[in-house]
């Protein structure tokens, strides 16, 4: 099911067309938002029991009905996209994260930027550094999904090998625990988890969206995965560099 609104600009100038897959969770719906605030042309993906999340967007945005690692639905989702956001949501135990992934580095137009959310416990290079608590978190929580056949871990971190071996203009964010709040400015990033800056271990929900479409003018996050915490938190604060011109702040 699609459900379409016009969505001409006033002054008749071109529009950046965003696809947020995923668009009725928690996240998503900050993501749009987010987009809408800059004005941008807005597609939202989500599953058909889900569409009366986006009622309070329904007469701004376009929503694509269906599963999200359904081929057809993403094709028809993100035609004439120039950026594609996506929540990397690892439910069940069918392949949902890593379908869904391909199926977007596969139908998305060639050049477009694609953003892709994730956790921490993602590593590109392997130099992450993970304390023995925030290790064992991550085993129980995978073991007990699997168990009831709820969640996989291991299906998203598939996912995301699939998008660093991709060519695409991708980005993977990677977030630290979130919470609810007013939002407090952009995150802080760094290339890996370990680095000071990051050890408050906490992003407000839509400062994480913020982050999310933030990326898709910052060139400097091409083949970057970011691990984020937020601006105002006390590791942000005792270590973060000066904000770089575009916004957004890095540690290496």
């Amino acid at each position: 099911m699609d459900t379409r609104q016009g969505q001409g600009r006033a002054d008749g100038g071109p529009r950046t067309r965003v696809c947020v897959v995923g668009a009725s969770g928690k996240l998503g719906r900050y993501m749009v938002q987010h987009a809408l605030d800059r004005d941008y042309e807005v597609v939202g993906v989500c599953r058909e029991k889900s569409v009366g999340k986006l009622a309070e967007f329904a007469d701004r945005i376009t929503v694509v009905a269906g599963p999200t690692d359904d081929r057809e639905v993403i094709g028809r989702a993100v035609a004439g996209c120039d950026a594609v956001l996506t929540v990397l949501v690892p439910w069940g135990v069918h392949g949902y994260s890593s379908g869904t992934a391909q199926a977007v580095l596969d139908l998305a137009p060639e050049g477009a930027r694609l953003v892709f959310s994730c956790g921490w416990h993602i590593t590109r290079d392997g130099r992450d550094v993970y304390s023995r608590g925030f290790r064992a978190s991550v085993r129980v929580v995978s073991v007990l999904a699997r168990l009831v056949r709820a969640i996989d871990i291991d299906d998203q971190v598939e996912a995301c090998r699939r998008i660093f071996d991709s060519d695409a203009r991708w980005t993977v964010v990677r977030g630290s625990d979130l919470e609810e709040g007013e939002g407090e400015g952009l995150p802080v990033w760094s290339r890996h988890v370990g680095d000071p800056v990051l050890a408050s271990n906490i992003t407000r929900r839509t400062d994480f969206a913020l982050f999310m479409v933030e990326a898709v003018t910052d060139d400097a996050l091409v083949h970057e995965a970011p691990a984020i915490v937020g601006c105002r938190t006390p590791s942000a604060l005792a270590h973060a560099r000066p904000p770089r011109p575009h916004g957004s702040q890095e540690t290496r």
